[in-house]
């Protein structure tokens, strides 16, 4: 009877355990550290838009077309995305975005570290140049308007692509 009791006992302290560390679990989405605030544009109405729009027949300029395996890119669809222009690796390293880390990010995306939209959902998009003859032979510069609008929030106009967990908005008319 002892050894039943001793069982039970196990197994309701087991469950309230698993209950209580499944209320303090973090959510599977979101922005990190959302008391970190932006102060330039709002969701609704975003300070500056980026890029152009590609047409829906073809999301990827002649360039890219060209660069790609037998002429074929990988699919893309054009998109225009709001979400706030953060450093990419502050952001996955740090959790660090908004108006207290805008000095901070335009040094490191000046220092070619990789520039992210972070959209309200938390969705973490890397962003970069589109024409790929011009980003490989350094004919674009996606670092100015980087730097410019670090932690503000921004309409991001492109042709969105992912492969597996990655997902990247690749922005005409950053040339130099």
């Amino acid at each position: 009877m002892k050894r039943k009791i001793s069982i039970c006992l196990v197994a309701l302290v087991a469950a309230f355990v698993l209950t209580a560390q499944e209320k303090k679990a973090p959510a599977a989405s979101g922005i990190l550290h959302p008391e970190m605030t932006v102060e330039n544009g709002t969701w609704d109405k975003p300070m500056a838009s980026i890029g152009t729009k590609p047409e829906a027949g073809s999301p990827w300029s002649t360039t890219s077309v060209a660069a790609g395996v037998n002429s074929k890119p990988q699919p893309g669809r054009p998109v225009t995305v709001v979400g706030e222009i953060v450093d990419f690796s502050c952001y996955i390293q740090l959790g660090k975005h908004g108006e207290k880390h805008r000095s901070c990010g335009q040094k490191c995306v000046q220092n070619g570290q990789p520039i992210g939209l972070l959209t309200r959902t938390g969705t973490l998009y890397m962003l970069m140049p589109e024409e790929h003859d011009p980003r490989r032979d350094g004919g674009v510069d996606a670092k100015a308007s980087a730097s410019d609008h670090m932690g503000h929030i921004v309409s991001v106009s492109g042709t969105e692509a992912s492969v597996g967990a990655y997902r990247a908005i690749y922005v005409q008319g950053l040339t130099k």
